[in-house]
């Protein structure tokens, strides 16, 4: 590990001044005599500290005397401090500033996280930063752009308002001084972290510090990587999710083992290939001959190669893959990293050997590989997703299968998804790349559990969401992760906040649990970008109404408009007088047969108007299956009014499609009956529309504020 050294308050800001740190007024002085006459030369009141290169936390040691007004109170604080110094604290000295006024203290700072990097960092500063811990973090260097992003990303947006009398916090500094940080590192890139806490906001809105700590590390020599760099092309990734044909290796005729299980998934969902499978015996397994020896293949006719076979075999085989000119490998074999040293070993080893024939091996350890394209399931598990747009990579495997089986249930597909194991050789980032070059996948679903190289993980992402929306679910996000650090910074700094920032710089979107990042890549795959945040939800349940409105006011993101009075005027004519007349718009039960599909395309029609959140979908069919439960079913008219309810939710999941598609804006529809009965005909007809319909209004409000986010930061909207 890297020696860290402290540097004191003085050397810092010494350090950084000359990139555009505003610093208050100070002198360094060594007695009390020159601590009088350094106060009387900058006039009162001041502050004294006691500065040394070992002395980090001032004032949870009581090194800080406020607000001095005259000569002799700073001679007797400097006496105190100076008695205070301890053998520990080395050479000291005293440090002699201009008081500062100000009520609000922010913090800006970086540090050098051994995965991610250079980080800088944001937040509410002062001696409660810790306890506050509204900070955010981006990947480094930064530009002004990031950095007043980075400034709209603080929880506490008021704090730089407008505060009890005193003006707005000049951002377009605060970005500098961001900026100052960045710069600072490319040019001393010995520096292992920065606080600068606090940044006062004074009065007038300006900015100054008056404290700064610096850390710095001896640079390590970087270590040069003497096994290959193997850079996998396109025919590579066309050999892993379009293959011609497949083998599987170590086919079993027993249904209990994944020899079996996965020669079993690739033929009864019909892989629009030829399949071949060895086994030692030579059985004839599902209807397909298989052979001993891959070395008994046909030359040339082969892409992809599924290995089922002990770990301690797979060299061998892999070399009888490459000379039979297979160009990718999914390795479902376990006994690699995750069983310890040798386990280890054997999977640097396995890596070099592919690099070294020139093959992609996904996994180790890993589940399988689905290309719905070409209809291909080649997994050691269920199930099969339907067709469609959404790509997954995962780290874990039970993951993809979660994503799978939503995308069953909701009828929104799959194009390609992939378990990436030990992720040896090809990482989850660099499998999003490929996505995002795949004509078949608008939308990237990641499930990321653990980052060894976040750099490369930032190019990655950056890479993939050039053209093409990338929705993020990260494990272990309740970690608190912070180093024991001397700086308020580094005690700020987990891996899952800076992981945060590095979705927030890259504009990736990162969902909170699985179930929203589905809903948000569902979204991504099957609505139109919004090209503004206004909404309008239209409901025929008042409570639910309620619940999506205090869901978009909490996620802060998106507006629920105040609706124009022409569109007040035209809703008049279609509702009864007991209607709403606000947003969200409630029809109050009063909607004939042509009600909603008119109301939504008089919304959608509005300029505006951005995106629409259409809750109430199936309640009369709800009612029309208790009718046509009940033992009075078919009489007393009850037939032809099942009928008509099941007909008219129908229309209404269609009027939103349509216009949706019409006027190019999301309208999202929403019933928990998507869950709590899937066959009802409203939720049914949404899924034959192609779309997803979301289980709560306030699922629908968070997808839809991720979209707005990713269409803001792509410049889609405004």
């Amino acid at each position: 590990m890297s020696d860290q050294r402290m540097m004191s308050e003085a050397l810092s800001k010494q350090l950084l001044t000359p990139f555009g740190f505003p610093f208050a007024v100070e002198a360094v002085v060594a007695t009390a005599k020159e601590a009088g006459d350094a106060a009387d030369g900058m006039g009162y009141p001041v502050v004294a500290k006691l500065n040394g290169d070992s002395i980090a936390h001032k004032t949870e040691r009581g090194l800080v005397r406020l607000k001095l007004v005259d000569r002799a109170a700073v001679e007797q604080a400097a006496i105190q401090l100076l008695a205070m110094a301890t053998p520990e604290d080395g050479e000291v000295q005293l440090l002699v500033a201009k008081m500062i006024d100000g009520s609000r203290e922010l913090i800006v700072g970086m540090v050098h996280d051994p995965a991610f990097g250079n980080t800088a960092m944001l937040g509410i500063g002062g001696i409660f930063a810790e306890v506050i811990q509204d900070v955010v973090f981006a990947p480094m260097p930064i530009n002004l752009i990031a950095a007043h992003r980075m400034i709209r990303a603080l929880k506490y947006q008021s704090i730089l308002r407008d505060f009890r009398g005193e003006s707005a916090v000049d951002t377009d500094a605060l970005a500098s001084a961001l900026v100052a940080i960045s710069v600072a590192c490319d040019e001393h890139p010995e520096i292992m972290s920065i606080d600068i806490n606090p940044l006062i906001v004074q009065r007038d809105g300006t900015l100054i510090a008056v404290d700064a700590l610096v850390e710095m590390r001896d640079i390590e020599r970087a270590v040069v990587n003497t096994s290959s760099n193997f850079l996998p092309q396109a025919d590579h990734y066309r050999a892993l999710f379009t293959p011609r044909a497949i083998v599987v290796v170590g086919a079993s005729s027993h249904p209990g083992k994944f020899g079996f299980v996965s020669l079993h998934n690739i033929l009864s969902n019909k892989f629009e290939g030829k399949v071949y499978a060895t086994n030692l015996q030579s059985e004839v397994i599902l209807g397909i001959k298989t052979v001993a020896s891959i070395e008994d293949l046909p030359h040339g006719e082969i892409d992809l190669a599924f290995f089922c076979t002990p770990a301690s075999a797979n060299p061998e085989l892999l070399q009888q893959c490459a000379a039979r000119g297979i160009r990718a490998a999914f390795i479902a074999s376990a006994g690699y990293r995750e069983a310890g040293s040798s386990g280890e070993q054997a999977e640097r080893e396995l890596v070099q050997l592919a690099s070294d024939l020139g093959m992609l091996i996904a996994g180790p350890n890993g589940q399988g590989v689905v290309s719905t394209p070409v209809s291909m399931c080649a997994q050691i598990v269920g199930p099969y997703p339907p067709r469609g747009r959404i790509s997954v990579a995962s780290q874990s495997g039970n993951f993809v299968s979660s994503f799978l089986n939503y995308a069953r249930q909701t009828g929104v597909g799959i194009a390609r998804a992939i378990s990436a194991g030990n992720a040896a050789q090809i990482a989850v980032g660099e499998y999003l790349e490929w996505f995002s070059r795949d004509d078949e996948t608008s939308v990237s679903l990641a499930y990321i559990e653990s980052v060894n190289d976040g750099k490369a993980l930032e190019t990655s992402f950056s890479l993939a969401l050039r053209n093409k929306p990338l929705v993020v679910v990260k494990g272990g996000a309740t970690d608190a992760g912070s180093r024991a650090a001397q700086s308020h910074t580094g005690a700020l700094a987990s891996n899952d906040k800076i992981f945060d920032g590095l979705c927030r710089s890259t504009g990736a979107s990162r969902a909170k649990t699985v179930e929203e990042a589905f809903d948000v890549a569902a979204s991504f795959a099957t609505q139109p970008l919004p090209r503004g945040n206004r909404i309008v939800v239209l409901t025929t349940v008042g409570g639910w109404g309620v619940v999506t409105s205090d869901a978009i006011a909490q996620d802060g993101v998106l507006d629920l408009i105040t609706l124009p009075t022409e569109l007040i005027s035209s809703l008049d004519e279609l509702l009864p007088p007991r209607w709403s007349r606000n947003n969200p718009i409630d029809c109050a039960g009063g909607e004939t047969r042509d009600t909603i599909p008119a109301i939504l395309d008089l919304v959608c029609a509005n300029e505006h108007v951005d995106a629409v959140i259409f809750l109430g979908l199936g309640i009369q069919s709800n009612q029309a299956r208790m009718m046509s439960e009940g033992h009075f079913y078919p009489d007393h008219g009850l037939e032809r009014i099942v009928t008509y309810h099941r007909r008219q939710d129908e229309r209404f999941a269609q009027a939103a499609a349509e216009c949706s598609t019409k006027y190019n804006k999301p309208v999202l529809v929403s019933t928990e009956l998507a869950v709590a009965d899937p066959f009802n005909p409203g939720p049914t007809a949404v899924r034959e529309s192609g779309r997803l319909c979301y289980a709560s209004g306030t699922r629908a409000a968070i997808a839809l504020g991720h979209m707005y986010r990713y269409a803001h930061f792509t410049g889609v909207a405004l």
